[in-house]
């Protein structure tokens, strides 16, 4: 009698929730700052550093699952303009963290919002041009495909 090994499932990636959940607090962020800058109330710019903070701790997390999923070999080609853009929004997100940390006003306008919408802009380009994995499940899926008779 011939045993017959199921097809096993390709391991989930680790960094893909991480990372739009980062995302989501940048953009975020881009709406708080418009928010302040239209009504002047200052809790806004209390509301988008918090984002800011929230979504920078994610983004470090994001990058050690995204090394994770590269040690543990669950990934196959890093997509690098996409990892660029997002490496890129992250670096200008810290930069936009410290203009927050100015007093009221200047914290925001100018700088503070036109950094908020350049990370925006980056953060929306690249979701759109394949979403959050920065990786092909290329590993997984080959590893799951050699088994197969």
């Amino acid at each position: 009698m011939t045993q017959v090994d199921p097809p096993r499932r390709p391991r989930a990636l680790l960094h893909p929730g991480l990372v739009s959940a980062s995302a989501t607090l940048l953009i975020a962020g881009f709406v708080t700052d418009v928010f302040y800058w239209r009504t002047l109330l200052f809790q806004w710019n209390n509301m988008s550093q918090w984002l800011l903070a929230a979504g920078l701790i994610l983004a470090l997390l994001a990058a050690l699952a995204f090394a994770l999923d590269l040690a543990l070999d669950r990934v196959g080609r890093v997509s690098w303009p996409r990892f660029a853009g997002l490496a890129l929004a992250a670096l200008l997100g810290l930069l936009n963290a410290f203009v927050h940390s100015r007093d009221a006003y200047t914290a925001v306008v100018p700088e503070g919002i036109a950094l908020s919408a350049l990370v925006t802009l980056l953060l929306v380009a690249v979701g759109l041009t394949g979403g959050w994995s920065l990786a092909s499940r290329g590993a997984a899926s080959r590893q799951t495909l050699e088994r197969r008779p």
